[in-house]
């Protein structure tokens, strides 16, 4: 690993840690000899993790599991100081936890306030709550926000999670431009954009990614230290990611209908444009 940041005896705290490709990345840095935390709502799930992760270290003392709520501000003013108490620093934060909740553009309001709460207030939090002391350590650090593709294409299904995706992917790229705009600044950061990925307790599904080769795509992503870190997977390659990406934008500079490959009447104009992935 090149990255400055991904040293061995670094700190890297990971929100969403206990299932997914928050787990997997607790996985991957432990191995590599980085100090891990591991940040999640109570539950078994979470104890499992941190033991899983602690054999892979080797030291227990390495690992720590943290219950908490990235929807509370508080919750990760907690985290931020369990964590400094225990390693003494923060050098790459993982903003990765997410939650599911939602529906159609009228479901129940509490579905929608919580999915925000986590899945865009939770990465605003994080970074409010622990950028500053990496700014201060004077040491390089990384901050990585995990976005995902529903937040770039959009599509009917869930408006509230496509919303918080869209509205990470902006925030995250303001980010960037201020810590590359900041002088003497020692922080980066990056987009992480999943794919289709087995993650929870979920069965896997043949043209899924698993949680492991996310993670694997995006460590190569950081170590040529790239922003956007888009992940195909096993039915969606990376051309057709960008055909697509370049259709939704076309809606606005083509003066197409929103969501037009959704829409019907541009099957045929999509189809001519981008043909059926080979790959």
């Amino acid at each position: 690993m090149t990255h400055p940041a991904l040293q061995e005896g670094n700190v890297v705290v990971i929100t969403g840690g206990a299932l997914g490709i928050g787990r997997a990345a607790a996985r991957y840095f432990a191995r590599a000899g980085l100090r891990v935390c591991l940040a999640d709502l109570p539950s078994d799930d979470l104890d499992a993790a941190a033991s899983e992760v602690s054999a892979l270290a080797g030291n227990t003392d390495d690992v720590v599991a943290i219950p908490t709520d990235v929807g509370n501000t508080a919750s990760l003013e907690a985290l931020r100081d369990q964590v400094h108490d225990r390693f003494r620093q923060i050098d790459v934060l993982m903003n990765n936890a997410a939650a599911r909740t939602g529906g159609d553009v009228l479901s129940d309001m509490s579905d929608w306030h919580r999915a925000v709460d986590v899945n865009l207030w939770g990465v605003i939090h994080g970074v409010h709550t622990f950028l500053p002391d990496m700014l201060a350590q004077e040491t390089h650090g990384c901050i990585i926000n995990v976005g995902s593709k529903q937040g770039m294409t959009n599509p009917p299904g869930n408006p509230v999670y496509n919303l918080c995706k869209a509205a990470v992917i902006s925030y995250t790229e303001s980010l960037q431009h201020y810590l590359r705009n900041l002088e003497g600044a020692n922080v980066t950061a990056c987009l992480l954009v999943p794919g289709w990925t087995t993650t929870g307790n979920r069965q896997h599904q043949p043209g899924a990614w698993l949680p492991d080769q996310v993670v694997e795509r995006m460590v190569e992503g950081l170590t040529k230290g790239d922003f956007y870190i888009v992940c195909p997977d096993n039915e969606v390659s990376e051309d057709m990611d960008r055909k697509r990406i370049l259709w939704g934008a076309g809606d606005i500079t083509e003066n197409r209908p929103p969501l037009s490959r959704w829409h019907g009447g541009y099957d045929e104009a999509f189809a001519a444009w981008s043909p059926p992935d080979r790959n």
